[in-house]
């Protein structure tokens, strides 16, 4: 394994992927944020939720 980190400088190796890994969870976001099922700041699914109730006050 050594020899691979002779061929590539570590310091390197970890900023891009560090870089690569940033931007590809950019990109799954946008992809999320573009979807109409999974769009967190819409706010229809917000809507949707509000229907439901409560547990009543007394329970048989």
């Amino acid at each position: 394994m050594h020899r691979v980190w002779m061929l590539f400088d570590p310091r390197r190796v970890l900023v891009a992927n560090a870089a690569f890994l940033f931007v590809l969870a950019l990109f799954i976001h946008f992809v999320l944020l573009s979807s109409g099922k999974y769009n967190w700041l819409d706010g229809e699914a917000m809507a949707a939720a509000s229907h439901m109730e409560a547990l009543p006050a007394e329970r048989k």
